[in-house]
């Protein structure tokens, strides 16, 4: 028997979830908040969901999606198109390679990892915008956002985790 059609959008609800909740990040990422010079050092939240969702859901969060993510995330906070899609690329397939080593691992170590994987993202987010400007850019900037991204690691970290138990439940 063929589920119903409310069985089905449910189904299909779910598995957008994470997808969804990028998405959302996105947009609250580029919500102008009118604190002077914030635009240049806000945290990348959406980095933080393709790190979480790639280690303990990567079923639900696929390459493609992690792009379209990446993509909008440049489109809407005028940063070179490109650059945070291959950025959030890298973090994906870094966290795909040692996604064995970080399942069921503590908080703390996810939180290690996760700062690993930053650094590694801010490096190369530093390098990509130098070379696309032609000139060395001041890294100021990206330190803080950096360290802005990574203190938000853990209030994210834990909405992800309370979602998954309470939504996106082993299927």
């Amino acid at each position: 028997m063929k589920p119903s059609i409310w069985l089905r959008l449910d189904h299909w609800a779910r598995r957008l979830t994470p997808f969804g909740l990028s998405l959302l990040l996105v947009v609250i990422n580029v919500l102008p908040l009118h604190i002077p010079s914030f635009a240049r050092v806000s945290p990348i939240l959406a980095m933080i969901a393709v790190y979480h969702w790639a280690i303990y859901r990567p079923d639900l969060m696929p390459a493609y999606a992690v792009f379209v993510i990446g993509f909008l995330h440049d489109l809407l906070s005028g940063v070179p198109m490109g650059i945070h899609a291959l950025v959030f690329l890298s973090v994906y397939g870094v966290v795909i390679w040692q996604r064995r080593f970080l399942v069921g691992k503590s908080f703390i170590i996810a939180w290690l990892g996760f700062a690993i994987v930053g650094t590694g993202a801010a490096v190369q987010s530093w390098v990509l915008i130098s070379a696309f400007n032609g000139t060395l850019v001041d890294p100021r900037a990206l330190v803080y956002q950096y360290a802005l991204t990574f203190g938000f690691y853990p209030i994210l970290a834990w909405a992800f985790l309370r979602w998954q138990q309470a939504f996106l439940k082993a299927e």
